[in-house]
């Protein structure tokens, strides 16, 4: 998402093999990833011979949050946090409350970071690599 963020800027598509051959992983893998940002709405694709993909929202608008959840799914980290059936000990469990605790505070974390801002460390770590430093 990053990648895309920094390449499909003024509105130009990025294919996915270029993404993968930048990223280095498989066009198939991303194919998956994209398939699923693009039915959460968070990339809409363009067809055609200068297809490809673009962010659906401006990236200040877009936090790791949403991605992680529509590639994931809600943090959850025990099934009876949102879902009391799935253990006849969930009304009076103090552990599903800590998971509830931990699961909230993993969602606010998330929620914090934009893809905005994610583009801005990579940034800053890109050019860390060219700092050199003597002793």
């Amino acid at each position: 998402m990053i990648d895309l963020a920094v390449s499909g800027v003024n509105g130009t598509p990025v294919l996915l093999s270029e993404i993968a051959r930048r990223q280095g992983v498989s066009e198939k893998y991303l194919e998956h990833i994209f398939s699923a940002l693009h039915k959460g709405g968070i990339v809409k694709a363009q067809r055609g011979r200068k297809g490809g993909y673009l962010l659906n929202r401006a990236p200040d608008r877009i936090t790791l949050n949403d991605i992680v959840t529509v590639l994931e799914g809600p943090c959850d980290l025990v099934d009876c946090v949102n879902n009391t059936s799935a253990c006849p000990r969930s009304d009076a469990c103090v552990t599903r409350d800590v998971w509830g605790v931990l699961g909230s505070k993993i969602q606010e974390v998330l929620s914090s970071y934009t893809l905005a801002s994610l583009v801005e460390m990579q940034q800053l770590k890109g050019h860390q690599d060219s700092m050199m430093y003597y002793i």
